[in-house]
């Protein structure tokens, strides 16, 4: 069995570490070298960085800051942010990044999907998918897009499990699922809407929007068979450990990387 992935997320806003709450009120909580450091030394399996306003500002992710911190990582790390065209990940990628993830800019044109796949493969290619909690009148759940900035956020139109399967077709190499009702709250993963994804896809799930114990990550893991579990805030605010996580964890059985 693969080990299972334990990836704390860095929200990237004029070029320092955010959190907030169900994507709202951020705060500074550091610097994005410094933390890149600390998770890498506590034995994060991989890193992910998303410049939150990138999409919904209309512009691309700095790859100043991107350069920065691949100088100090030798574990791999994704990074997202207003990447639009082949020419946008092509830049990301060369200032170091390994793999990148698109979300909103997939939404408005589908076929960004095919093209970062055909030049990069699919390894390269994650999709970010922000849903909101509440199911509609059909039993589905919306997508959200945009929703960097609350102001700029909407429906994108899209089902959840349709854009699964139809990103999936067009050759994306995972998905990470964010959870926006769950977002900071610590209330745990959303666990029904992550079982429907892993049973809509066979690409790797990350979830992401929910920990606040070393509970909900086993959960997260022996309900909805997820392959690797997102966090920022237990993380930022060290109340919860990556080493003390993974002891925990495999002492439930879970496979993790030492």
């Amino acid at each position: 069995m693969l080990a299972r992935r334990l990836i704390p997320c860095l929200d990237v806003a004029d070029g320092v570490v955010v959190k907030g709450v169900r994507f709202r009120d951020h705060r500074v909580v550091g610097d994005i070298v410094e933390l890149a450091r600390r998770y890498a030394a506590d034995g994060a399996d991989e890193l992910v960085f998303y410049d939150i306003t990138a999409s919904p500002e209309g512009r691309r992710v700095d790859t100043a800051w991107v350069e920065r911190v691949a100088r100090e990582l030798d574990i791999p790390f994704c990074v997202a942010g207003g990447i639009r065209s082949v020419a946008d990940a092509e830049a990301v990628l060369a200032a170091g990044a390994d793999k990148v993830s698109v979300n909103s800019p997939a939404l408005a044109r589908p076929a960004l999907v095919d093209e970062l796949a055909a030049r990069f493969g699919s390894q390269c290619v994650v999709i970010g998918v922000d849903v909101d909690a509440q199911a509609d009148d059909h039993g589905s759940w919306r997508v959200v897009a945009n929703s960097g900035k609350p102001d700029a956020a909407s429906d994108s139109g899209r089902d959840l499990l349709g854009w699964v399967r139809e990103v999936a077709d067009r050759g994306a190499g995972e998905i990470v699922l964010n959870a926006i009702r769950s977002d900071g709250v610590r209330g745990g993963y959303a666990l029904a809407q992550l079982a429907a994804v892993r049973a809509a896809t066979t690409l790797p799930l990350v979830a992401s929007g929910g920990a606040g114990t070393p509970a909900h990550f086993a959960e997260v893991f022996e309900r909805c068979g997820v392959d690797a579990a997102l966090a920022a805030s237990v993380f930022h605010s060290g109340e919860i450990r990556l080493p003390e996580l993974k002891r925990f964890l495999a002492a439930r059985g879970i496979v993790v990387r030492p």
